[in-house]
Formats: C-alpha cells, structure tokens, sequence
C-alpha cells in the first residue's frame, strides 16, 4: 500500500512538473492578443499599443488578431475555447459586460469563461454629426431629434459596438427613439457620417478627436467628467444637461479560463509595465485617453469592474427590449 501510495504523488507530481515550468519559462513563443473588432476601430488602437509595449516586457511578441462579428461575442468566443496556455489573449471593452444582457443564448459566460489580467483605460464617448448638421450644441440637437426624430439616422458600428450602447444610453436619457443605422464596425459609420449619409453617431476619443480637431464633424458633448485637454472647446454632457451620460468605454485584458495563476499574474505584470511606457501614455493622450493605474490593472479590479458593469447595464437593455439574438 505503501508503494502503491508513493507511485499516486509521484506521479501527481509529475503531471503538475510541466504546467510548473510552463509557467516558469512563459511566454516561449508568439502570443495572440485577439481584437473582437475590425482593424482601425477604437479598440483595435488601444490593442495595438498595448501589444506593442507588451512585447518589448514579454521578450516575445505580441500580435493582434482582429476576429470581428456579433458586437465582440466571436472573437471572445473564440479565446474562451482556446488552449489556457497564455497564448491567447483578448483585449474587449466594455462589450464583454452589456454582452451578458444583449446576447441571450452566448457560448460563454463572462464571469466564469475568463482569467482576468486587468483593465487597460477607458476612453470617453463623444457626441458629433455630419458637419452641415442643423443643431449648434446640445441642447439645440436634443430639441431638433425630438421634433424630427423620425427623419434622422443614427450611425453605429453595429449592436453591442461602444456607439451603439452609448447611442441607447443617450436616446433613453432624451426619451426620443431614431432611426438606427448599424455599420459592420466604425471606420464605415465614420465615412458615411463624413460623407453626410447619416445625420449623427457617437463614438469613442480614440476614433473622434482627430476629426474632431479638424473640424471634418460638429461635436456637441464628451461623456467625460470633465472637459478634455485635447478637446477643451466641447462641453460635458452633463454641462449640457445630461448629467447620467457620464461614462467611458473600458477596455480589460483575459485569458482563458483555466490560465495557470503564475501565467495571469506574469500577464498582469507586463500589462502594468505597458501603461507606464512612454510611448503609451503619449499616444492615449493624443486620443483623449489615459493608461489605467497600476492598482486597476489588476485581476482583482477588472473581474469587479465587470460584475459592476453586468448590474449597470441589465436593466437598461432588458427596459430597451433590444436583443442582439
């Protein structure tokens, strides 16, 4: 019995030995940081500067993988089925809590199919339209959308997308529905507003200041606190009367479920590094954007932000009727 017990921890032993130097010698390899959006989005930008100052701490590379369709569920799909291995990652927004609600038949869960690694930043939500657009500021388009709310077109980048939940934050918020126009993600939406073929969207900094600056679109109100250091002409929403539109577009680093610990710790680690480089911090300012700090990229910050998120938006999405299955 004695010799039966000693071969049992041996050889539980040796089953654990390579997870453990696994995790001791990670990463080996190229990782895959999955973007559950198009290319040139909003959350594709913040990727890809993570990515990049990730690599340079990791001493391997990171490369991502845009996976885009049903509003981020395909891609987070996709790294919730993979290997927990750490070499599969994904970078989502705010898009990984609302799914919760919006999607009722999803193929994970996101409080169970994931390890968190920590938040990234949250980016403010702006509202503009086309630039000949009638209204002057806020209020003026409030009044002008509940007069011809039947004739104007809302633009987002599709359901579950950062402009489509802002855009049903803000038409609950004036009590006045429009007509919407989903785009398969931002970069076509942003043309077509260019272009005039729909009146107004709303939309992350990462995507906006620039057109903004350059006054290629009329701006009308940031969901920040406070008015912006780029953007220091355009009013808050809550200046502008509405003061629960204050709000940010998150973003949160995962790995499968099942990660080892030393994996999502090391994950963790690199991610705090990557929102302290240099070229980060300058590049999310140049968006209206800041890295999160070190004590919110963390497990433990992110997992809870998700929870608060779920309750937050479940009621709004269930009182809208509006399911993306």
């Amino acid at each position: 019995m004695k010799n039966l017990l000693a071969s049992l921890s041996i050889a539980a032993a040796l089953a654990v030995l390579p997870q453990f130097a696994s995790a001791q010698t990670y990463p080996e390899r190229t990782i895959t940081m999955v973007v559950p959006f198009s290319a040139g989005g909003p959350t594709d930008t913040v990727a890809r500067l993570v990515a990049e100052a990730m690599s340079r701490d990791l001493g391997q590379q990171v490369i991502v993988e845009n996976v885009g369709g049903a509003g981020g569920t395909v891609g987070a799909a996709r790294v919730a089925q993979a290997e927990p291995d750490g070499y599969t990652l994904l970078l989502h927004h705010i898009g990984m809590a609302t799914s919760a609600t919006l999607y009722r038949n999803l193929s994970y869960n996101p409080l169970e199919s994931f390890e968190y690694a920590g938040l990234v930043t949250e980016v403010p939500m702006t509202i503009i339209a086309r630039p000949d657009f009638p209204a002057d500021d806020l209020q003026g388009l409030i009044a002008y959308l509940k007069e011809n709310a039947d004739d104007v077109t809302y633009a987002n980048a599709g359901i579950g997308a950062a402009s489509h939940l802002c855009g049903m934050l803000f038409m609950s918020e004036i009590e006045t529905q429009l007509t919407t126009v989903p785009y398969q993600g931002t970069g076509p939406a942003m043309t077509d507003l260019l272009g005039g073929q729909v009146d107004f969207m709303c939309d992350q900094t990462t995507n906006t200041t620039s057109q903004i600056q350059a006054k290629a679109v009329k701006a009308y109100a940031v969901t920040s606190g406070e008015r912006l250091e780029q953007l220091p002409d355009l009013p808050t929403a809550a200046e502008g009367g509405l003061a629960s539109m204050q709000f940010g577009i998150w973003h949160g680093l995962y790995a499968p479920k099942g990660t080892d610990a030393a994996i999502v710790e090391r994950l963790s680690k690199s991610l705090q590094g990557a929102l302290k480089d240099n070229n980060v911090i300058e590049r999310f300012a140049a968006l209206a954007t800041k890295p999160e700090p070190e004590e919110n990229a963390t497990p433990a910050a992110l997992k809870a932000k998700v929870e608060s998120e779920i309750a937050r938006w479940k009621p709004l999405i269930e009182a809208a009727g509006v399911y993306a299955d």
